[in-house]
């Protein structure tokens, strides 16, 4: 028999084992991956055994990847190396450690797989499997190995068969009716004959071509009638929730139905224990169905979808006459984490996430994978799936949030380091497609952000699986002609470790609430405020008067314009005269002394200042805030963190929509802490009634950078952008252990350099404490932005946060003492075209560190030289 490539070389060539087999298929080829498509194991073992003796007479190298639940293939031997995989830990990490074994060994080794069918106990998806193969595949064939796989094929989809057909160079099929057995080629990549795809039986060593077509029929036709009764080529995963659909929900089945609840709890909602345990609770098959009937794709619906969904349980359950009545239904759908994990393989990405992988390229790979990622496509099945979700939202406006398998986790609340994407969703249907997809790829790319490297690394997280799902949402509101936005939107905390009078009790928990849209609270607002309520004095403010009141509201507004700008920004008094319908008598008071002015020069009035006051007095905001965040914290056994909007509604009073809820990141319940009575006057740095979070707090501190607030005022906004890298530069430099604290004017991590230091958090995040001083005039304010993305990154860093008002009769702040206080000081930069030395100042302490100590009952906090040890 002559094949198409007969005159390659003998070296490239390779024995199946079996001579007879060796002439039907023209022998292997070097880089050949071959597939057995088999009903009975033992029909792929009988020939993985002469194929693994024919390799070890020529000296191969040959490593069995055993990953099944069968017994296994072949022994461990002096040129046989058998290598134990989990495939538990999901695909990448799965994926991940057969690509680096592939690595290790090189060119030229073989290799035998378990049946890939057994990966399904695992991944629960057959997606991922042909994922799998068509990573691992070319790899292979570009290192010149030969590696043998089986499959079951009744047991996959026929998508995941085309896609393995299509991969790999070799695919043949076991045929077998009783003890009639025939061998069958589908594929010889670069091989023919006029008989190679027939059937064959082997005959005393021999395989014959069965040339009669008769023969082959009653064979095809008793394999039929064995299969007349199975289920039709479904995936995994689809047939897992036919089989939770099917389960009886009735007392004699509670067994099986928990049984196939766990399993399917398992692979769409969390791997998270304690996640999983909320799970069980308050998630059951009519839940789990539902979000398979908005799931596209397959995988976790990852962590922000589920503790949207769980909380929205556990409120309905435990109290449905209040919640069925002010809970707002939910209209989201979910973009499963197989479909990032297939994105990546059909854009052919995966070589670039195993160079990311590697400790020299976690950071260095990350723009380049980025800007691949951006330029990716979507498979075909999804386009045609992501279709069908905009035909169903209509021309509503739409949020893209990211909701990654480790998201809104207990302990990693990934706040703020991935994206969300707001979409006004107009246009033809082509283009709100086209602008979906954007979004999609603009989420997945965040995965490569600095920000969210960093943190994963910090959490010593950077080498687990964290596939990104999402969270599509119709954005809750109304249209005010061009303008879209909610009533109100709001964070809610039900531990309030903020609170800035002794009377506030922090169990009671804190709102952080604002007009439209929620982004202006939960990032920290630049030139603007958030209404901070204390839900236990809800009226009460950390304001001295009314005029401060108005002028520390909030005067912007986030809306989303349909007409075509998207995501915008507007002064409140322009929203208004936009939109006549706002409820701004139910959001706010009107501000009589302004408005008088404004008539007297003509202006529109009235002008309204958004102090939530009519809300706060209507009560029942109040009460059902309350409830809700207690509710949740129980059930939790945990605080937690949720985002919500409000709607305004005349008849039922103001209901919630529930977008999200997490455990909420403090920095833990310390002893309280003991200062010195009184604080020796000379030995204080700083000292503070409130205005400071995360509990008690006893911290020793080692060195202090400060930005010198009167350089710091004189400087442009480049230099400014220097001073904020020169900063990061010193925290990474840092020697590991030193507990360092930040003093700088206004905000830190502000993105407008005139209102403070525009630092990264991730150049920071290495700190023990952050300051920010009131300074230069009133014109650098603290932000105290409870709840805000910035606040989550220093509580769960376990940063001590402080905010001091040398004004206020309550603060002392003695800069100047820093000089007697410290060992050595250095003024930086030493040398720079655009700053001049001294705007920033490092004071060395190891050799007498500084107290830090905060006690959270009598909200004292004091920054002290304690005193000397006494003697015991």
């Amino acid at each position: 028999m002559t094949g198409a490539s007969g005159t390659e070389p003998a070296q490239d060539r390779v024995s199946t084992g079996l001579p007879g087999l060796d002439q039907v298929l023209d022998s292997l080829r070097i880089g050949d991956n071959v597939v057995w498509r088999v009903s009975d194991l033992d029909d792929y073992r009988r020939f993985v055994a002469p194929f693994v003796a024919a390799a070890a007479t020529t000296g191969r190298r040959i490593i069995y990847l055993r990953f099944g639940q069968h017994p296994p293939l072949v022994s461990g031997s002096d040129n046989i190396r058998v290598v134990s995989l989990d495939a538990l830990g999901g695909f990448e990490a799965f994926t991940s450690q057969v690509w680096r074994l592939i690595e290790e060994h090189g060119r030229g080794a073989f290799y035998i797989c378990d049946c890939l069918s057994d990966l399904l106990d695992a991944w629960a998806t057959d997606t991922m499997v042909g994922n799998f193969f068509r990573v691992v595949c070319p790899f292979l064939f570009e290192l010149d190995t030969v590696a043998w796989f089986a499959l079951y094929p009744s047991r996959h989809s026929r998508t995941t068969l085309d896609r393995i057909r299509e991969t790999t160079q070799v695919l043949v099929d076991v045929h077998r009716a009783g003890d009639d057995v025939q061998v069958q080629p589908i594929k010889v990549w670069r091989r023919q004959s006029p008989t190679m795809f027939l059937p064959h039986r082997e005959e005393a060593g021999r395989f014959v071509p069965v040339t009669d077509s008769s023969d082959a029929t009653r064979l095809q036709a008793a394999i039929e009638q064995q299969q007349v009764h199975s289920q039709p080529l479904l995936d995994y995963w689809d047939r897992l929730f036919m089989e939770l659909a099917q389960t009886p929900d009735e007392p004699a089945d509670a067994g099986g139905l928990t049984d196939i609840c766990d399993r399917v709890l398992q692979v769409l909602v969390s791997r998270d224990p304690r996640m999983l345990a909320l799970a069980r609770q308050h998630l059951g098959r009519d839940e789990l169905l539902t979000i398979r009937s908005r799931l596209v794709g397959s995988g976790y619906i990852g962590g922000k979808a589920a503790g949207m969904l769980i909380a929205r349980s556990i409120l309905l359950n435990c109290d449905p006459s209040l919640w069925q009545q002010c809970l707002e239904p939910h209209d989201s759908s979910y973009l499963g984490s197989d479909v990032y994990y297939a994105f990546l393989v059909h854009n052919g990405l995966w070589p670039a996430i195993m160079r990311q992988r590697c400790a020299e390229g976690y950071l260095t790979e990350a723009p380049a994978l980025r800007a691949g990622i951006l330029a990716g496509e979507f498979p075909a099945e999804y386009r045609a799936e992501l279709e069908r979700l905009l035909d169903h939202y209509g021309q509503y406006p739409i949020l893209v949030r990211s909701s990654s398998l480790q998201e809104d986790g207990f302990g990693n609340a990934f706040a703020g380091k991935y994206d969300s994407v707001f979409l006004v969703n107009q246009g033809p249907p082509e283009q709100r497609l086209g602008a979906l997809e954007d979004a999609i790829r603009q989420v997945y790319a965040s995965t490569m952000s600095e920000d969210a490297l960093v943190y994963r690394k910090q959490r010593g997280l950077d080498q687990r699986e964290e596939p990104m799902a999402l969270l599509l949402q119709r954005v809750n509101g109304r249209f005010h002609g061009q303008y879209y936005l909610p009533d109100a939107a709001g964070v809610g905390v039900s531990r309030n470790t903020f609170v800035w009078d002794r009377d506030m009790d922090p169990a009671a928990g804190m709102v952080r609430l604002v007009m439209g849209l929620g982004t202006r609270a939960v990032d920290r607002i630049e030139g603007d405020h958030a209404c901070v309520m204390a839900l236990d004095h809800p009226s009460r403010r950390p304001f001295r008067n009314e005029d401060e009141s108005f002028r520390f509201s909030q005067h912007l507004v986030d809306v989303l314009d349909t007409a075509g700008a998207g995501l915008i920004t507007l002064p409140l008094s322009r929203l208004g005269e936009a939109a006549a319908d706002l409820p701004l008598d139910r959001l706010g008071e009107q501000d009589r002394a302004a408005s008088s002015r404004a008539r007297e020069l003509g202006l529109p009035a009235p002008v309204w200042r958004l102090t939530f006051q009519p809300l706060i007095r209507q009560g029942a905001f109040v009460s059902r805030v309350r409830s809700l965040l207690a509710t949740l914290e129980a059930a939790y056994q945990h605080p937690v963190d949720v985002e919500f909007t409000v709607h305004l509604s005349d008849s039922q009073g103001p209901t919630f929509n529930l977008v999200q809820c997490r455990p909420l990141a403090t920095l833990g319940e310390s002893a309280a802490a003991v200062m010195p009575d009184p604080l020796p006057a000379s030995q204080l740095l700083f000292a503070n009634q409130g205005h400071f979070m995360g509990g008690n707090i006893n911290l020793q501190i080692d060195r202090i950078i400060r930005v010198n607030a009167e350089h710091y005022a004189q400087l442009t906004q480049p230099a400014r952008y220097q001073v904020a890298s020169l900063v990061g530069e010193l925290v990474r430099q840092a020697p590991a252990g030193q507990r360092i604290m930040l003093i700088g004017p206004g905000r830190w991590g502000t993105s407008s350099p005139e209102l403070g230091v525009p630092v990264r958090f991730a150049d920071i995040a290495g700190i023990a404490a952050l300051v920010e001083v009131a300074e230069r005039s009133g014109e650098m304010v603290p932000d105290l932005s409870y709840g805000s993305h910035f606040f989550q990154d220093l509580v769960e860093t376990g940063i001590a946060y402080v905010a001091l008002f040398p004004q206020d009769r309550h603060c002392e702040y003695y800069p100047e003492r820093l000089l007697q206080f410290a060992s050595d000081i250095r003024q930086l930069p030493e040398h720079s075209d655009l700053l001049a030395p001294g705007v920033v100042e490092v004071y060395e302490l190891e050799s007498q560190p500084l107290s830090l100590s905060a006690d959270v009952v009598s909200q004292q906090l004091a920054c002290f030289v304690p005193p000397p040890a006494t003697p015991d």
